[in-house]
């Protein structure tokens, strides 16, 4: 595989820094970007017997008021320069996130499909701190 774009390191680190977040939180990671023509999932996790099928959005920038010392804050406004990265999740994106969540569904546990849910993490990573800020939405509705 050639070089990676900027773009592509940046949400590697993402998906990353995101496994090693669930790990702490006590999730199992069970498998990172499955590939169908149809669509990826970013990161598949177990937490006790649910399935969790998670999608990883980074931005990077810095964000003077998102990090303040140890102590991360939430951005509370949204300027035309900067935004949320779980906007970046349109409907067109969820449809195939559904599409390829079945498929992985079908293909890793046959007819014994396990609870699961769909959840989405951000991660804001302040260039100049090297600091990140992670936000994990729980159990989205496909």
């Amino acid at each position: 595989m050639g070089n990676k774009t900027e773009k592509q390191k940046i949400g590697e680190l993402g998906e990353s820094l995101t496994c090693r977040y669930l790990i702490k939180k006590g999730f199992e990671i069970v498998d990172r970007n499955y590939r169908k023509p149809w669509g990826e999932i970013d990161i598949v996790a177990k937490n006790d017997q649910k399935v969790v099928f998670v999608e990883v959005k980074t931005v990077t920038g810095n964000f003077p008021e998102v990090f303040t010392g140890n102590i991360v804050r939430n951005v509370t406004h949204v300027t035309k320069d900067e935004y949320r990265p779980e906007d970046n999740v349109h409907s067109w994106k969820l449809s195939r996130l559904s599409r390829v969540i079945r498929t992985y569904l079908l293909y890793k546990y046959k007819n014994r499909e396990p609870d699961w849910q769909f959840d989405v993490i951000t991660v804001v990573l302040d260039q100049k701190t090297k600091k990140a800020k992670i936000k994990h939405l729980e159990n989205i509705i496909l």
